[in-house]
Formats: structure tokens, C-alpha cells, sequence
């Protein structure tokens, strides 16, 4: 099996972690994953905020109703925004930055999970967005698109299984 193919394969969502800390050197691998993402036309509207502050953390745990408590026990997490004054690819540019970013995590080893604010409610009742702006000091013509918790594996999570990958979804030629 091709070695990106692999690590598709145990990339997996992972919300427990263990007290071990994410490294310096392995956030720097991380962002710089996110920074080396394609952006529509070369824009690159894509910014990155790393959270490592525990009180910040337990914070943004309230950011989405009962998704996001993985944050109280993630070493760090990486905020992806984008400036909707430089494209109008900032959608697409910032999923783009958060796959780069989960990938790189298991190649390093690490638990990742995505955390979707954009068009979400945090506890609240506030959008998504609007909480995180706030407790970060975004300015408003940055779109918050997610959030990636980070941290060292409690447990090695089952891969993907490749045999049951249903390729009845790919059509040839037309639908």
C-alpha cells in the first residue's frame, strides 16, 4: 500500500488523549502542513491560531453544544480562520488547511479531531463563530471555519478498514 494511501487509512477521529504534551517541534510540523495547503487563485487567506493555555482550552469546550469536550483533555488546538477580504475561497481553502493539519498529526503519531464552527450553536445558543471570535479577539471579516484538537493517543484507534470502502460511489465517465 502507497505510504499517504496508509496514513488515510489510520487517520481516524480522536477525542480521548492522553496527559502526555504535544511537542513544539510537532506543532511546528502541524501549522507548517497547514501553510503549505493549496488556496483557490494563491490567495492564502488561511491564519492559524494555536491554543496551548489549559483555562482557554476548558473555554472553548463550550464553543458547540456537546461536540467539542475532547478540548479538556487535548494538549492544544489549532483555529483555522480566513480572511474573506483576500478570496472567496475561504470555505474550501480552510478545509483544505484542517485535512493537511489532521493528516500530519497521524503521521506524527498524534490524535486530532475536527471541530466544525462555521453554521453550528455553541452551548449558549450563540453561533458557533461568534464564541470563538469573541474569546480569541477575531476580527469580524475572518471566517472561523474549525478548530483541531490535538494530543498524544490514549489508545491507537482502529484503522479504516479498505476492504469495505464502497466503490459502487465511483462512476466512470457519467453518472
Amino acid at each position: 500500500m502507497n505510504d499517504l494511501l496508509e496514513l488515510m487509512v489510520n487517520r481516524r477521529s480522536v477525542r480521548k488523549y492522553s496527559s502526555e504534551p504535544v511537542t513544539e517541534d510537532q506543532i511546528k510540523d502541524i501549522v507548517t502542513a497547514a501553510l503549505l495547503s493549496p488556496s483557490g487563485h494563491s490567495k492564502y487567506p488561511c491564519e492559524f491560531i494555536v491554543v496551548r493555555d489549559r483555562r482557554m482550552l476548558d473555554q472553548m469546550t463550550h464553543c458547540r453544544v456537546g461536540v467539542a469536550k475532547m478540548l479538556n483533555n487535548a494538549s492544544c488546538a489549532i483555529v483555522v480562520i480566513a480572511d474573506r477580504d483576500k478570496s472567496d475561497t475561504v470555505i474550501e481553502d480552510s478545509a483544505i488547511a484542517m485535512m493537511n493539519m489532521h493528516l500530519m498529526a497521524t503521521s506524527l503519531g498524534l490524535g486530532s479531531c475536527w471541530i466544525q464552527l462555521r453554521l453550528r450553536t455553541s452551548e449558549d445558543w450563540k453561533d458557533s463563530e461568534i464564541f470563538i471570535r469573541e474569546l480569541l479577539n477575531i476580527p469580524e471579516n475572518y471566517l472561523c471555519q474549525a478548530i483541531l484538537s490535538i494530543g498524544n493517543l490514549e489508545r491507537m484507534p482502529k484503522p479504516h478498514d479498505i476492504n469495505s470502502l464502497d466503490y459502487r460511489k465511483i462512476h466512470d465517465e457519467k453518472f
